[in-house]
Formats: C-alpha cells, structure tokens, sequence
C-alpha cells in the first residue's frame, strides 16, 4: 500500500477551509429559513450575515469569549433582528456547530464522485486534515472547542458535535471496512485519536511536527488493511 504524502490527493477544503466561511454557513442558513436554494430576501440576508459573522468569531476566539453585542455590532442588524433568528446565543452556537458539520458531510458525500475507491476517499480526508493543520488561521477543531466550553454532555451544543462525531465516525469506519480491513471500529477509534491529537498539537504547538505525526500514525492503520 502506498504512503501518505501531503501532495498525494488535494481534496477540496472543507472546515475551515478554501471556500469563504460566508458561503460555507449561507446555505445552512438559508435553509433554515424556509427559503427555496438560492433564494435572497433582507431576512436570509440577516440571519446569513450573523451566522457567518458569529462563525469567524467563534472559531478565531472561542464561543464563550464573543458575546452577542460583538455579534450584533459586527454583523451590523438590530438586536431585535438577533433574537428574532436566534433566541439566545447557545441556541446560535448550536447552528453554529451544525453549519459546520453541513460543511463536512457535504465534503465527504462529495468525495464518492470524485474517487473511484475507499482507499482514495480516506486518503483525500487525511490529506486535507493534514493541510489543515498547517494552514494559516488555524485555531484547532471547532467541534471539540465548542464542546469543551459545555460541561453538560445533554447541552444542545453537546448534542450537535456528538451527532456529528457520532456520523464522522461511522463514514470513516465504512470506509476503512470498504478497504478490508480486519477491524474497521477500531481502525476508525485510531483514525480519530490520530486526528483529535494533530489538532491539538497543531493548535497550541508545532503545527509542521503534528502534520507529520498525523500522516506517520493514520500510515500504520492503513498499513494494516488487507489487500
């Protein structure tokens, strides 16, 4: 089996990733109004631009540091025009977090067309985590730094980045089952400790080492797939 490369498939970015966080929420955000695709009107503009606006503050400095005046200052709508989208701010964090997982399986669905193999399709989602790590305006995983600030494993931010860990691993179990591989469950548990350690590693140290030490260790659970 062939060796992870960062050059070896260059996938699409997803979260954070090459498209602008604005296009990457509005459709979440857009759908969420009721609104038929593509449809604008001053109200999906409105919630379009505070979820977007939130989603850039709250990955750079953290769910729990931006407050809702930030957001409604930098969004520029009303407070009046903030409640009537959002109830209160967990209740954006929580679309917040689904945007995000949106943007995710919209990635990983997309990759059954554009690669012929599991093998392919999981080696497109190691290289673009290991791209990831070392891009500019990295601030670590959104999930598990949304989840940390929320203690209450029920929370509805809890919740959400369950569902979405919950889907991420089944699709990467599939795949490594997809590729033989003797014990899919547990390749996908070394799969993610993997992932969840080069995000750390990359975001409170040295993003070059933790790059490099994500392709070595999901390198050894490929290798132990059966031809």
């Amino acid at each position: 089996m062939s060796e992870l490369t960062e050059t070896a498939i260059r996938p699409t970015s997803y979260v954070p990733g090459a498209q602008p966080v604005r296009q990457q929420v509005g459709a979440a955000a857009t759908a969420a109004s009721g609104a038929p695709a593509g449809t604008a009107t001053p109200a999906t503009h409105a919630r379009v631009r505070i979820l977007a606006t939130a989603d850039e503050l709250f990955y750079r400095e953290g769910v729990h540091t931006v407050g809702v005046d930030r957001i409604i200052r930098e969004a520029k709508v009303t407070k009046a025009t903030f409640y009537k989208y959002y109830r209160s701010k967990d209740a954006l964090i929580v679309v917040y977090v689904q945007a995000r997982d949106k943007a995710a399986r919209d990635f990983v669905t997309g990759l059954d067309a554009r690669y012929d193999t599991p093998e392919k399709r999981l080696r497109a989602i190691v290289t673009e985590i290991s791209n990831q790590v070392v891009r500019a305006g990295f601030h670590g995983c959104p999930f598990i730094n949304a989840a940390a600030q929320f203690t209450d494993p029920m929370h509805p931010v809890r919740v959400a980045v369950t569902a979405h860990r919950d889907w991420y691993g089944g699709a990467v179990e599939d795949l490594f089952r997809g590729m033989g591989h003797a014990r899919p469950g547990d390749a996908a548990d070394d799969f993610f400790l993997a992932r969840d350690g080069a995000f750390a590693g990359a975001n409170l140290g040295d993003p070059i080492a933790a790059h490099t030490a994500l392709l070595r260790a999901i390198q050894r659970v490929l290798d132990e797939t059966t031809d």
